[in-house]
């Protein structure tokens, strides 16, 4: 495994006793939060494998509640995330989920309101380390440790061009980009990680770039 610096090896900044099971869950949770775009009021969270088994003692638990709350891996409050969420109305359902998976570190959350909702899976890698694997039931591979948006299109020609013009417009660099589309003329899913987190004024202007349908983010 290549390392790119001490911190890669001696792991993150956290509250909690292991960076798969705690800094990682964090990671998790807090991008459903930073992908859902406002305030949660209930989540369903499926565990699977380790975290289903481990989850209570390794605070996998309050570290996916202080995730969906906006909470870093080393806020101090990250330990009182569970009653923080309850003080907040924000309902939280654990399920230990039996189904199989391609990694034991997985957990599926759905996040919602009373009127949206959003579905996501994330896995913690180590070291703190996260990739989110399928966001709304579109597979995709983003690492939840850089900056990111994600843009829901239809499937037309120029889409793809239309949002990196505005880009490369504002010297916006491109770490990692991929799109993944469910059927061809239909709805795609533009997965972009740059090298900055992007101001929301960009963001607007890609909004109403060509096809484009919704835009989040994800910041570090």
């Amino acid at each position: 495994m290549k390392y790119n610096s001490v911190f890669d090896i001696i792991g993150p900044v956290m509250i909690g006793p292991s960076s798969s099971h705690t800094a990682g869950a964090a990671r998790i949770g807090k991008a459903a939060r930073s992908l859902f775009g406002k305030e949660p009021t209930w989540a369903k969270i499926h565990l699977y494998e380790s975290f289903s088994k481990t989850y209570k003692g390794h605070g996998t638990d309050f570290a996916l509640a202080g995730g969906l709350l906006g909470f870093d891996t080393d806020d101090p409050r990250m330990k009182d995330a569970l009653e923080l969420a309850k003080e907040q109305n924000l309902k939280i359902e654990f399920i230990e989920d039996s189904a199989a998976v391609d990694h034991p570190n997985t957990a599926r959350i759905i996040v919602g309101n009373d009127t949206e909702s959003l579905e996501l899976v994330g896995i913690s890698i180590g070291g703190g380390k996260v990739e989110i694997t399928e966001l709304n039931g579109f597979e995709l591979r983003l690492s939840g440790n850089h900056p990111a948006i994600l843009i829901m299109h239809n499937d037309r020609f120029g889409a793809i061009a239309s949002v990196t013009t505005i880009l490369a417009k504002y010297q916006i660099n491109i770490g990692h980009m991929e799109v993944n589309r469910k059927d061809v003329g239909k709805e795609a899913l533009m997965v972009i990680e740059v090298d900055q987190n992007i101001d929301d004024s960009i963001l607007k202007e890609l909004d109403n770039a060509d096809h484009i349908i919704q835009i989040s983010k994800i910041v570090s």
